[in-house]
This record gives structure tokens, C-alpha cells and sequence, in this order.
């Protein structure tokens, strides 16, 4: 991962360089103010296109790369009846195929009046043909139709392990990937794979199959002018190499001005508002064209190689089947050769040659492979969470969770941020249906302390401790089943409503959910649709209102039952219907129940047991709203700063 990290770092800085040199700063005129969105944004856009150029480059094949390869292959063995069966079709109909021009030429032969073969007679020899063709469809279709079923198969595996696999993963996993890369992986790269395991590598093993034989036959039948033909081939390989080094440079310098070009669009697209409220239409236009002419540039200097290119491949491809005419008919002179024996090497050469063009394009097919190869195995190797060792049984007899909690010595930094320590040697209680709250500002420890409790992270150093005992010394599951959260930004599943309010318990019965709904405040609203419960709500929830959404993952935190309940600003952004609404909902969610209460909006918090104030990775003070706002501390200084009475 360090070496492919580096990799698009690079690429990134190439192509921030690019874009500066074409007068813009970050992506954006000289004259607009920083925007942070939109530059996480472009910078977004930036390495998703460079990971689409790493995604498409090409692997260098060795045992090392085989590896790979052979690691996928470990998910067809379930199939490999399926598979062997389909190799042994591909092997019969290449093989049966090459009987067709041996057969073409004594057509000719016995035609022209020599009848010295097997078959004598023209109708023996096309019904031989009508019959090798028939085998091949046949077993052409049941090569298809074998691999199909080992590919669709295999893959499917490789997609339910992948995802699987994503959702064991920790969160320190997802802090080092993007989510369109991890997309990437479970459509491009599988997709890629099936590609090669079901067309490419069959295609590989045919033309190499038809090469080698079809080499050998000509040998048998024809060896001088054979000899001829092979004496050819040197001078159209060298030539192909000299030029197609030129030609990758140049197209590649292509793709990434064009990539670089394109990020221009994507970036001015994402941020028009800017573009159009700085009137920068023009200036962004001017921008996009002096790309668009360094790809032309680029790209005219790489047609004319391949023109030149073009025009030596046609000079020596039919210069040498001229070279080779011109041999053949003088052994056709001679009598070395019959006519038919001059047609069966003339439709084997096209045989060899159309062998040798196509195992160009899938070498280049199966250094691709190796790429997604490589990417997928990698996350599929990657180390999991802890996984649940308790079965439903042995969950449901084990104590339940009670709520006590203590934060003793902890010492925490991001796998991310190493060299910034987050929490500085914490330590707090709360009592097992006590309500705290912690306040501070932007970054000093409040949201980690809560991903910490939910063992998103562990601490580098010190212990949370869970009714007197270690929470990692928890089944996971188990552990996880005993907190609920209510966060600031609510994330819906696109399905329905029953369906986003399930997910807190999904056996829970229609009166269960329907009791969740009604404590959550959500019940009136939810009647309001002609659908009911049955509402869809769009991608992330977007068909519902601020408040509506707040209240359905109340609702979804009512209907799992949480021992420990954690809201993470769960009244911000509403309108003041809404958050009495969603506050009188929280107030029933919170009853005998270990709440932790994230705020920011200090009105929120005035009721509960314990206010601890973050500063700085530690705790500056604690105690009641009262207590902390006779004192002058910080507290106080928020207090005064939201003009709230003191």
C-alpha cells in the first residue's frame, strides 16, 4: 500500500503542477476565496483520476505477478469440473479447427485432378469440412457456456468475500482509503478478472494452441517455405518494438493531459456557484482550452508516429506476402509444392498471424489482470476486527450490559495523525444510567472519546473499562448490541421507512415498530404519507425533512434498546418546532439509560447530571450547568460567547 500511496501522491502533485502552470491556484482563480469543500472535492476528483491510471497500469508477468493470478484461481477450484471440461473443449475445437486448411488445399488438389489422399472425391472433402466446422460450433458454444459458469460463479465468491470483507474491516481501514477506490475494487477490478478468466485467458490458451500447431503443420507440409516465411518475421517485430515505445510514451502523455484537462471540468462543475459568483466563466473557459491545445499537441505528434507506424507495418506485411507469393509459386514451378498445398500454407499463415496479433492485445489483457489481481487479494488479506467467537445463544445468556463506564489514563492518536496525540492521558467515570455531557471545542477530543467507547479505535495506552471490565475483552457483536447513537448528520438507507427503523432490531414485530415510531414523535408524520411505513426515502434520506430524519433513527435507537446511548448533536440545524419535537423524543429515549451527550448548542445540556469540558485531549472542568457557570472558566466563557443567560 505505502509504494501505491506514493504512486498517487506523485501523479496528484503532477497534476496540481499542470493546472497552476495553466494560471489558476488550486483549481481556482487567483481572485476567489478558499474553499475547503471545494477543494477536498477537487482533490477527490484528482485521485480518483489517478486511481483509475493505476488501475489500468500494466503489471510486469513473473512468478511473483503469477502469484497473484493463481490466488484468484483458488476461488474457481469449487468449479473446476466446469473448468477442466471447458479446456478440454477449448483444446479439442482449436485442434479440429486446424484441420480446415489441410483439408482447403486437397479441395484444390483433387479439383485440379491429383486424387492421391484419403478423401478423392470434392463432395468427401467438403462434407470432411462441414463436419469439422460443425465440431467446432459445438464445442466452441460448450467452451463458452463451461467458462461462463466457472467465471459468473467464481466471481460472485470473489464479490461476497470482498464485501465481506469490507464490512469486518476497521474504521482506521476506511481513514486510508476512498469510498470510489473500494467501489473500484468490487466492480472494476472483479469485473476485469472476469473478463480474463472467462474470454481472455481461453483466448490465450487457443491462440497459443493454433501458433504451435499450426507452426508444426506447416513444418510437415511445407518446410522451405516455412523457413521463408519465419526469416520474415524479425524485421516486423523489431519494427513493431521501436515504434510502439515511442507510441506508449506519447499516448500516455495524452491520457494525462487529458486526465489533467478533465479535472479542470469536474472541479469548475463542482463549484459553479464560485465560478459564476466571482465571474469567472471566461477565465475557466480560457483554462480548459489551453489544455485541450496541449492534448492536441500531444496527440497530433502521437498520430504521426503511428502513421509512420502504419505505413512500415503495411510496406512489410505485404511486402512479405509478396516475398512469399513470389517463393511459392517458384516452388509451385519446380513442383515442390501443388496448388493446394500452396493454399493450405497460405491459410495457415493467416491462422499464425492472426495468433500472434491477438496474443499481443491479451498479454497486455492479462498484465491488467495482475493489477486487479493484486488490489483485490490485497484487501481480502487485509486484518479484520475482531470477530464475534459467541454464537446467538451464548450472546443472549451472557450478562447484560449494565452502563457503567470509566475512562482510565487513555492516550490515543489516529492511525492517520501519528504524530498528534488526541487524548493526553484521560480518566473519568460515569455511573450506569447517568447523563453527561461533553462540551469544547472543534478538536479537542470529544467525538474520538466516543469512537473510542464504541471500539472504532482502541487507545494506544490506558483502559475503557464497561461495568468493571476491559471493553475489548467483549464480543464485539455483543458489546455493539448495548450502544446506541443518534449522530448530527443522519444517514437513511434509500428503501423505506419500516426499513431504516428496523435496522435497530430487524425482527422486531409491526407493533414494536409501530410503539418506536410514537415514542420517537415520528408515529404523526409517518401517517401523514399514503404509503405509511412503507415510504421510501430516497438516497440518505433526502425525501425527509431535518427533523423527520432526526426522529426515524430515534425512533431505530428506541427500537434497538441500548443500554449506552450516545447523541452527537442531535437537535442542531432544526427549526425550533422541530428540535422541541426531537427533544421530547430524546427525553423518553434517554430514560434509564447511560447517556452521553455531545453539544455544542449549550441549552440542550442544562438538565443532565455531569457537564465535562474538553481542552486540548483533556478534562479542563466537570460538574453541573449551574456549578460550572458560577465559576469563571471556560464553561462560562461558551455560555456567555452562545449569549445565553448566566
Amino acid at each position: 500500500m505505502k509504494i501505491k500511496r506514493t504512486i498517487v501522491s506523485k501523479q496528484t502533485m503532477k497534476n496540481n503542477e499542470h493546472i497552476n502552470k495553466n494560471g489558476s491556484v488550486n483549481g481556482h482563480s487567483k481572485n476567489a476565496e478558499p474553499n475547503l469543500k471545494n477543494t477536498s472535492e477537487n482533490s477527490t476528483a484528482i485521485s480518483t483520476t489517478t486511481d483509475k491510471e493505476d488501475e489500468n497500469k500494466k503489471r510486469k508477468l513473473n512468478k511473483e505477478s503469477f502469484k497473484y493470478l493463481l490466488g484468484i484461481y483458488e476461488y474457481m477450484m469449487p468449479y473446476k469440473g466446469y473448468f477442466f471440461s471447458g479446456m478440454f473443449c477449448l483444446f479439442l475445437s482449436s485442434i479440429v479447427l486446424l484441420a480446415f486448411p489441410k483439408l482447403t488445399g486437397n479441395l484444390v488438389d483433387v479439383a485440379g485432378g491429383n486424387e492421391n489422399f484419403l478423401l478423392d472425391s470434392i463432395n468427401q472433402i467438403t462434407l470432411a469440412l462441414v463436419i469439422v466446422i460443425v465440431i467446432q460450433v459445438v464445442f466452441s458454444f460448450l467452451r463458452v457456456y463451461l467458462f461462463a459458469q466457472v467465471s459468473e460463479y467464481s466471481m460472485a465468491d470473489i464479490r461476497k468475500a470482498l464485501y465481506q470483507k469490507y464490512m469486518s474491516l476497521p474504521m482506521s481501514f476506511y481513514d486510508k482509503h476512498r469510498s470510489g477506490e473500494l467501489m473500484s475494487r468490487i466492480t472494476a477490478d472483479v469485473a476485469l478478472l472476469q473478463d480474463t478468466f472467462s474470454v481472455t485467458l481461453a483466448e490465450f490458451f487457443r491462440q497459443i494452441i493454433t501458433l504451435v500447431a499450426g507452426i508444426g503443420i506447416l513444418f510437415f507440409i511445407t518446410p522451405r517455405l516455412t523457413f521463408f516465411m519465419l526469416g520474415i518475421m524479425p524485421a516486423l517485430i523489431i519494427g513493431a518494438i521501436i515504434f510502439g515505445k515511442f507510441i506508449r510514451k506519447l499516448s500516455k502523455q495524452t491520457q494525462d493531459q487529458l486526465a489533467a484537462s478533465n479535472i479542470i471540468v469536474e472541479e469548475t462543475i463542482q463549484a459553479i456557484a464560485t465560478v459564476k459568483a466571482f465571474t469567472n466563466e471566461v477565465f475557466e473557459a480560457n483554462r480548459y482550452s489551453n489544455a485541450q491545445n496541449s492534448v492536441i499537441q500531444t496527440a497530433l505528434k502521437a498520430a504521426t508516429y503511428r502513421g509512420a507506424f502504419v505505413s512500415f507495418i503495411v510496406f512489410v506485411i505485404f511486402g512479405s506476402i509478396t516475398a512469399v507469393f513470389w517463393y511459392g509459386a517458384t516452388l509451385l514451378a519446380e513442383n515442390i509444392i501443388t496448388y493446394g498445398e500452396l493454399v493450405s500454407f497460405i491459410i495457415y499463415s493467416m491462422f499464425i498471424a492472426g495468433s500472434i496479433g491477438g496474443l499481443g492485445n491479451i498479454y497486455g489483457q492479462i498484465q491488467k489482470a495482475v493489477g486487479a489481481s493484486e488490489r483485490v487479494l490485497e484487501i481480502l488479506g487485509e486484518k479484520s476486527e475482531s470477530e464475534s467467537t459467541y454464537s446467538e445463544e451464548l450472546i443472549t445468556n451472557q450478562n447484560p450490559i449494565e452502563g457503567k463506564i470509566s475512562f482510565k489514563d487513555v492516550r490515543f492518536s489516529y492511525p492517520t495523525r501519528t504524530d498528534v496525540e488526541v487524548l493526553k492521558g484521560l480518566s473519568f467515570d460515569i455511573k450506569a444510567g447517568e447523563k453527561i455531557a461533553l462540551v469544547g471545542h472543534s478538536g479537542a477530543g470529544k467525538s474520538t472519546i466516543i469512537q473510542l467507547l464504541e471500539r472504532f479505535y482502541n487507545p494506544q495506552t490506558g483502559t475503557i473499562e464497561v461495568d468493571g471490565k476491559n471493553n475489548l475483552d467483549y464480543d464485539l457483536d455483543f458489546y455493539r448490541s448495548a450502544i446506541g447513537i443518534v449522530p448530527q448528520e443522519i444517514l437513511l438507507f434509500g428503501g423505506t421507512i419500516r426499513e431504516n427503523i428496523t435496522y435497530g432490531k430487524p425482527t422486531a414485530t409491526e407493533e414494536e415498530i409501530i410503539s418506536a415510531a410514537k415514542k420517537a414523535n415520528a408515529f404523526k408524520f409517518i401517517e401523514t404519507f399514503p404509503e405509511g411505513l412503507e415510504t421510501l426515502v430516497g438516497e440518505r434520506g433526502v425525501k425527509l425533512s431535518g427533523g423527520q430524519r432526526q426522529r426515524i433513527a430515534i425512533a431505530r435507537a428506541i427500537l434497538r434498546n441500548p443500554k449506552i446511548l450516545i447523541l452527537d448533536e442531535a437537535t442542531s440545524s432544526l427549526d425550533a418546532e422541530s428540535e422541541q419535537l426531537v427533544q421530547e423524543a430524546l427525553d423518553t429515549l434517554m430514560k434509564d439509560r447511560t447517556t452521553i451527550i455531545i453539544a455544542h448548542r449549550l441549552a440542550t445540556i442544562r438538565k443532565v447530571d455531569t457537564i465535562y469540558v474538553m481542552e486540548n485531549g483533556k478534562i479542563s472542568e466537570q460538574g453541573t450547568h449551574e456549578s460550572l457557570v458560577s465559576q469563571e472558566g471556560t464553561y462560562n466563557q461558551l455560555v456567555r460567547l452562545q449569549l445565553l443567560e448566566v
